[in-house]
């Protein structure tokens, strides 16, 4: 593929010529501003040849760059060789943003281009306005790479399939009667949910058309009036179609939504998450719509779960648990054996064993299968060209998760393949100590994440230690494993915490070519009590799998932390051991007990 790409750069420049373009913007999402686009819509991977999961490609008459993060700089040097296009590294001093490179290299009256529908309305609103202190004009209707793919892949085509009430808790209707409610409190007529996952949660629906997300291709507008899923309607089998139309949703071809907008009424208030909207859907609409902008009132309503899906992600962590129980058996076992086990081929058995389990669908991300250095890469993913094997020196980091449609999983585990030195327990510990702590907060209503993060990194700072990501994530319920809009992490998130939301608790420590450290897991957001100065909250701890002592300094715990690790230690094996062989429940047995 490496030798089409000045032949593909050649192309499209001779198309932006004939469209006056100067330079012309390809990012990695799609027109649903997804984490894993599909093949269809992969055209940064095509244009560059670069693999990576984030980039941005940016190319004009005489340039042409791919902005990456550290997760990618190597393979970013390896896959650009010879092509053409200059490896922007992002967050280091020298290297330019993308608009500061726009603003270097074009003159006024010059013109950037980019195809709407892979373009977050709220980005191109910011690019906007920063080309035009110079006088630079931005085109974002133009769609250059799709003459120029000639054999670029059709939109998925996998049936969806319901997630029966059982399963969702809740009725494809009643969800839309809260989201116009939601809408009319707003001043609104109207919305168009783009996100995948809002679609998919709206209609109790499922699919099988992205990577890790068991989501279908689809938009939904949402009105007093009119509901209508824009779908290829082949996808939708007969049962679907009756079960969505008896709940007030039409079916429309996925192609008629821009139609359809720009149908309707004159000065129609309509309400646009404008992160998740690309800019087509409001070049669509009339001129005299009013545009209302918010976070989705089903991203919000989705964040909240209901009481079915939270006793479902407590089956599917029973089922994840049973799973890795059995994956660091068998590592351990083929470990003491001398057997050769990589990044890599850990990861697929994980991956295998998961599949053994009920209702298992596929894994909710790449798994960050990460030994010895290769842990300190935050988002490292191994390759056939970064693969290496597991020693027994070293830390092993796995952070890995799971789809099951009773509900979502994310894990990580460190443990110690070798004899730890005093550095590493004391770097695990600090980090654990962060996950205990948040564990245990107990917080008044109205609280926002950003004023408990404080919580997990106090005993990393008091060590002259931190780490740059956040603490805490959203978790769909079989659905995207990041998911907002609430979130724990240092910068300020005005979204509060509430009862139902299910999150993430891995705080971590990483030493720049050693090792990485991460104790990852699910916590849900329970009420704790009332008192004269009000409500308070506090979190359980979902996820079930056993934290690996050997690197745990026991005096550096508090009282509290020490007992609840013991009483955690407790829960896992009372609830994995019956699912489990003899031999592995007496090695949980074993990684469980007391200290």
């Amino acid at each position: 593929m490496k030798t089409q790409i000045p032949e593909r750069l050649s192309a499209l420049r001779e198309a932006m010529k004939q469209q006056h373009i100067s330079a012309y913007i390809i990012p990695t999402t799609d027109p649903h501003m997804s984490e894993y686009p599909a093949a269809c819509w992969k055209y940064r991977e095509w244009i560059s040849g670069f693999t990576g999961s984030a980039g941005t490609v940016v190319v004009t008459l005489e340039k042409a760059g791919l902005w990456t993060d550290s997760r990618y700089f190597l393979q970013a040097e390896t896959q650009l060789e010879g092509s053409g296009i200059d490896l922007y590294r992002m967050k280091l001093p020298d290297t330019p943003s993308i608009t500061d490179f726009l603003l270097e290299e074009l003159q006024q009256d010059e013109v950037v281009g980019l195809n709407g529908e892979t373009y977050s309305v709220a980005d191109a609103k910011e690019l906007k306005s920063s080309l035009e202190r110079k006088g630079i004009g931005l085109n974002t209707a133009c769609a250059l790479l799709d003459d120029i793919w000639k054999d670029r892949p059709a939109l998925p085509a996998a049936p969806i399939f319901d997630l029966p009430i059982e399963l969702s808790g809740r009725s494809t209707e009643d969800k839309l009667t809260d989201i116009t409610l939601r809408l009319h409190q707003a001043g609104a007529d109207c919305t168009v949910l783009s996100a995948l996952d809002e679609v998919a949660w709206t209609c109790n629906i499922r699919g099988t058309d992205v990577a890790y997300n068991p989501v279908g291709v689809a938009y939904l507008f949402v009105s007093n009036e009119e509901n209508v899923l824009f779908i290829d309607p082949k996808k939708v089998p007969a049962e679907v179609a009756e079960r969505l139309k008896k709940e007030g949703v039409v079916l429309a071809d996925y192609s008629r939504l821009a139609v359809y907008l720009s149908r309707l009424p004159e000065h129609v208030r309509i309400y646009l998450d404008t992160a998740y909207t690309n800019i087509a859907i409001c070049n669509a609409l009339p001129k005299s719509a009013q545009i209302i902008e918010g976070i989705s009132p089903a991203n919000t309503l989705k964040s909240i779960k209901n009481e079915t899906e939270r006793k479902g992600y407590r089956n599917a962590v029973v089922k994840d648990g049973v799973a890795l129980t059995k994956f660091y058996y068998w590592l351990e076992k083929q470990l003491e054996a001398g057997e050769k086990v990589t990044e890599l081929s850990a990861s697929h058995k994980l991956t295998a064993l998961r599949a053994e389990q009920p209702l298992y669908v596929m894994d909710s991300f790449a798994s960050i299968s990460s030994y010895g250095a290769h842990g300190a890469v935050v988002h490292y993913a191994p390759t056939p060209e970064t693969d290496v094997e597991l020693k027994r020196e070293s830390l092993y980091l796995l952070d890995s998760g799971a789809q099951y449609l009773d509900g979502t999983t994310d894990i990580t585990r460190t443990i110690a393949l070798g004899e730890p030195t005093e550095q590493m327990k004391k770097d695990f510990t600090r980090a654990l100590k962060g996950t205990i702590s948040l564990a245990k907060c107990k917080f008044p209503v109205g609280t926002r994440g950003s004023q408990l993060d404080i919580l997990a990194r106090k005993a990393l700072w008091d060590a002259g230690i931190n780490y740059l990501h956040g603490t805490g994530h959203g978790i769909g319920h079989c659905l995207n494993v990041h998911e907002g809009p609430q979130s724990i992490r240092m910068e300020e998130n005005p979204v509060v915490l509430e009862p139902g939301m299910v999150m993430s608790d891995e705080p971590a420590m990483y030493r720049a070519g050693q090792y990485g450290i991460r104790t990852e897991n699910m916590i849900e957001i329970c009420e704790d009590s009332e008192t004269e100065f009000g409500k308070f909250l506090t979190m359980e701890t979902l996820t079930l799998c056993y934290i690996d002592t050997r690197l745990v300094v026991v005096p550096m715990l508090s009282a509290r932390e020490h007992a609840w690790l013991n009483k955690y230690h407790q829960t896992v094996y009372e609830k994995l051991s019956p699912y489990l062989t003899d031999e592995e429940r007496a090695w949980l047995k074993e990684k469980t007990e007391e200290i």
